[in-house]
């Protein structure tokens, strides 16, 4: 698809914060059996929020901000069970990326059981910036990492944080472990060292509440 309208698309789009795909017309034909004219545009059932926006009024209640970043999850089920968790354990929002991610559709929603409507979902165009800001409003960046010294029970999760999450193939991009303020890692028994990311997240998160509830 090209000319003056797709190009008048991809402008609006940028000025929106809408993310483009470009796909094989067999991929928008799968959609729909109307005629698309080589464009569609899939809306979201959730509702994006600014991370600042979203900081300001966590700060504004009195809490202590807890916040998740996910990183390369393109599984909808552990995205749907780690905001399950991260809801019943007092985290207050997801950031994710406006790429490389899993869609948060219908299927994500189920597998949350309505946790996604509760927990406010920043979508980013840029994790790196997003850690910038957080930092610039006091929120420590804790890496999760397969092998470090300091144990997830070590950290001082009282502290406003956010947990930073990666696939479980590749784990946190490398610029991301970088900007962290602290590593951490599950300790494990044994020589099997592979936990799916929403079990991790659970785990982690527990922790976090367990601290703040100091029980």
């Amino acid at each position: 698809m090209s000319g003056e309208s797709i190009g008048e698309i991809r402008k609006l789009a940028a000025q929106r914060g809408i993310p483009i795909q470009q796909v094989p017309i067999e991929k928008l034909s799968s959609y729909t059996r109307a005629n698309h004219q080589g464009v569609l545009a899939l809306a979201a059932i959730f509702v994006y929020m600014d991370l600042q926006t979203v900081i300001d009024q966590v700060v504004g209640s009195g809490a202590t901000p807890l916040f998740l970043l996910l990183d390369g999850i393109t599984d909808v089920r552990n995205i749907g069970a780690i905001a399950r968790t991260a809801v019943c354990c007092g985290a207050q929002a997801l950031i994710i990326p406006d790429k490389g991610i899993a869609a948060l559709n219908e299927e994500a929603l189920k597998s949350s059981a309505g946790a996604l409507e509760k927990i406010h979902i920043c979508r980013v165009t840029s994790l790196l910036k997003a850690v910038d800001t957080l930092h610039l409003n006091g929120i420590l960046a804790f890496a999760s990492m397969m092998k470090t010294d300091t144990k997830v029970f070590q950290l001082d999760l009282n502290l406003p944080c956010c947990l930073m999450m990666g696939s479980e193939d590749k784990g946190l991009q490398p610029y991301l472990v970088k900007a962290a303020d602290q590593h951490f890692t599950i300790p494990m028994v044994g020589n099997f060292d592979s936990l799916n990311v929403s079990v991790a997240a659970g785990i982690i998160l527990y922790e976090a509440m367990k601290k703040r509830l100091q029980f």
